[in-house]
């Protein structure tokens, strides 16, 4: 069982204890429709893994069985406390080339989209990132590393990482200066000029002291979140297409083919240019102004979204290739159709409604849910609940903005 099924509940847990906290004290963390696509991004990134095996453990399981220099035992505490250290150390480089080198950014961006900080944002990641990351892990494998620990510490470190996006915990004294803390990683997220290329590591900060790109979080200049180019969308899957669009915008417009090839591997901001001020007065957050009927709406299509996105990852190594693919594609029709409706798309609701309407049928008619059989009372009141969605969609097709 893959252990993101197990930390789902925990997201979800904390996220509505942090929104209800944030709501107590009247701070500005979330806002419903941001939250909801760092939801829908985490929802794509846990599908696109059952694609990307051959990048995410494949690439180091071959690595290991040809080309490992040593075997280290994977029963020894000195073993994992090194490779803790080891992919900790290799993942500050893959984050630092994530933010320096165009291709890897057009992944890493998507993270960084979010113009709000909260836990969300930690879910809020990429679909494209292990094409480009997994060279850096490599020499673990060649030192010797045991896959086995290699997959746990890897989940250790992305799943410490998760508590640091937040703005409710303050600073915290000595462990700010050892530790990747929230207020650290505040600064990594911010758009501030003493923000940009800043604060890379994972579970430690002492690799950013060592090799100088470490900033601390100033109390005179509250940090900005989000990105220098606004991705400007509530749509996922866009948001996951959105910077290789803009590498290869720039790599038409160069003059000659190396000067296009060089465009994928220059720095975001381009060959020996730097990042113009930031202009702090004249931020504004990207909003359409979603109607709360449908934010409602929204809400409740993710809870029911969580449970086919569980099943999948559970399961999804256990179905054929063209299951797998058509699982794959439920879900995301789900994700782009309600970004379409949280951006007030005028054909959002009759995309919608055919969805629900396609989606019931499908799970009523079907004997089995990708082999699941549920239960006939179970599949009459989902059939309910998404005839009763595709209805309110009826009613208000007609009184969407005409909207691009």
């Amino acid at each position: 069982m893959n252990p993101i099924v197990y930390a789902i509940p925990v997201f979800l847990v904390t996220i509505l204890i942090e929104a209800w906290l944030a709501y107590r004290r009247r701070l500005p963390v979330y806002d419903t429709a941001d939250a909801l696509t760092s939801l829908h991004f985490g929802v794509l990134s846990q599908v696109a893994v059952a694609f990307t095996f051959i990048f995410s453990l494949g690439y180091y399981l071959f690595i290991y069985e040809h080309l490992r220099l040593f075997s280290l035992p994977r029963d020894s505490i000195w073993v994992w406390l090194f490779a803790v250290l080891a992919y900790d150390f290799c993942y500050y480089w893959v984050h630092r080339c994530g933010h320096e080198v165009n291709l890897l950014w057009a992944a890493h961006q998507v993270h960084h989209s979010s113009e709000y900080y909260n836990l969300t944002t930690a879910l809020r990641q990429t679909a494209t990132g292990a094409f480009t990351a997994w060279p850096f892990y490599a020499l673990l494998a060649v030192i010797g590393v045991p896959p086995v620990v290699f997959a746990t510490v890897a989940l250790i470190d992305l799943l410490y990482q998760y508590w640091v996006h937040t703005e409710l915990v303050p600073r915290l004294g000595w462990i700010d200066r050892v530790f990747v803390t929230p207020s650290n990683h505040r600064v990594h997220h911010g758009q501030n000029d003493y923000c940009i290329d800043r604060n890379y590591g994972g579970i430690l900060i002492i690799w950013d002291r060592l090799f100088g790109t470490f900033a601390e979080e100033r109390r005179d200049e509250p940090v900005i979140y989000g990105i220098r180019t606004p991705l400007a969308s509530f749509n996922a899957a866009w948001g996951n297409l959105a910077g290789y669009r803009e590498i290869w915008r720039k790599a038409h417009a160069a003059d000659g083919w190396l000067a296009a090839l060089r465009t994928w591997f220059d720095p975001p901001a381009g060959r020996g240019r730097h990042q113009p001020a930031f202009a702090r007065d004249s931020f504004r957050r990207f909003d359409r102004n979603t109607q709360l009927t449908t934010r409602y709406y929204a809400i409740a299509q993710y809870a029911l979204l969580v449970l086919p996105t569980s099943h999948f990852i559970a399961i999804q190594a256990q179905l054929g290739i063209m299951s797998r693919i058509a699982y794959a594609l439920v879900i995301f029709s789900w994700v782009v159709s309600i970004g379409w409706l949280l951006e007030e798309r005028r054909f959002a609701p009759r995309v919608e409604m055919l969805r629900v309407l396609a989606l019931g049928a499908g799970f009523v008619l079907a004997p089995a849910w990708f082999g699941w059989a549920a239960a006939p009372a179970l599949k009459i009141a989902i059939a309910a609940l998404l005839l009763a969605g595709a209805g309110w969609l009826w009613s208000r097709q007609a009184r969407v903005p005409i909207t691009t």
